[in-house]
């Protein structure tokens, strides 16, 4: 990660159709996303110059903003030449491409009508998440936090307000020495980490909680097809943390976290092993084809 400051550097960030300076990229701050967490984004990885599975994040950047009621005033096509635009204008072909849409400042109160809706998009370098430890296993603490049911909140957007308590749960984790921490759902069932989806390996099978009540990742959803075509016995399931009892291996996969290894989960114990790192080359591999490829291989 950089050290300096995220509004302070050189380069180029889309905003509302054009590429502006970095640092003149700007919103007010009475502006309703700000206030009312009115606001969707997008993680995404560039590799050899090809964000992976693009078009996958752009709708779903577009279908988190109907969750929230609005329509971003760009189709995906738009979308997609602009992250790749932002890339190539900020001399990067491997980095994190951010998109983010929020509801502007023409109102100021929980009631959004008459709000506009804004685009922009940044880009910048981020080497692997958690680096070395990726197949050593990184140790994950226990969050205070639970996912929400479905009937609170818009669990199926990649909305700002929903990363709130994962932040939380991050900080804390962070200040007791973990890497992450691992949330429960509303019922006390595992659901994912702060920002990645969470796979177990259980008597030789790939387990991973049904996605009712968090986003069903973007690298979820590779993964799960990379197992498959490497025969391996996919479970979506409910998973109680007694489960984590019985699993030999542990992993994450997301955009940030691309895949890798948990060797603790609070008393819990594991060890990186061979469906962690197949899974793992699998994906590294994965990525760096052409896009046309990954459709082929993963859907």
């Amino acid at each position: 990660m950089a050290s300096f400051p995220f509004d302070d550097r050189d380069g180029w960030i889309w905003l509302d159709g054009s590429l502006v300076p970095w640092r003149d990229a700007r919103l007010h701050v009475l502006s309703h996303g700000l206030h009312y967490a009115s606001a969707v984004f997008e993680g995404e990885r560039a590799y050899n110059g090809n964000i992976f599975r693009l078009r996958d994040h752009t709708n779903r950047l577009i279908g988190s903003g109907r969750w929230l009621a609005f329509e971003i005033p760009f189709t995906a096509a738009q979308i997609d030449a602009a992250c790749a635009e932002v890339l190539a204008a900020n001399g990067l072909t491997d980095g994190y491409v951010r998109p983010i849409a929020w509801r502007g400042s023409e109102q100021l109160a929980v009631s959004a009508t008459g709000t506009s809706i804004h685009l922009a998009i940044g880009a910048w370098p981020w080497p692997s998440y958690f680096g070395a430890e990726r197949m050593q296993g990184i140790r994950v603490g226990q969050a205070d936090w639970r996912r929400p049911p479905p009937e609170s909140a818009p669990v199926h957007a990649k909305a700002a307000g929903l990363y709130m308590i994962g932040s939380l749960a991050k900080l804390k984790a962070e200040q007791e020495g973990y890497a992450d921490a691992l949330m429960l759902d509303w019922r006390g069932r595992v659901a994912e980490t702060t920002g990645a989806n969470i796979f177990l390996v259980i008597d030789g099978e790939l387990h991973t909680p049904v996605p009712d009540c968090f986003l069903d990742g973007i690298t979820r959803r590779s993964v799960i097809s990379l197992a498959r075509r490497e025969r391996m016995a996919v479970v979506e399931r409910p998973i109680e943390p007694a489960d984590l009892e019985k699993a030999t291996e542990v992993f994450l996969a997301g955009t940030a976290a691309e895949v890798t290894a948990v060797r603790e989960i609070g008393p819990h114990r594991f060890t990186p092993g061979r469906i962690t790192e197949t899974l793992m080359k699998a994906y590294d591999h994965l990525v760096l084809q052409a896009p046309e490829e990954v459709a082929r291989i993963v859907g």
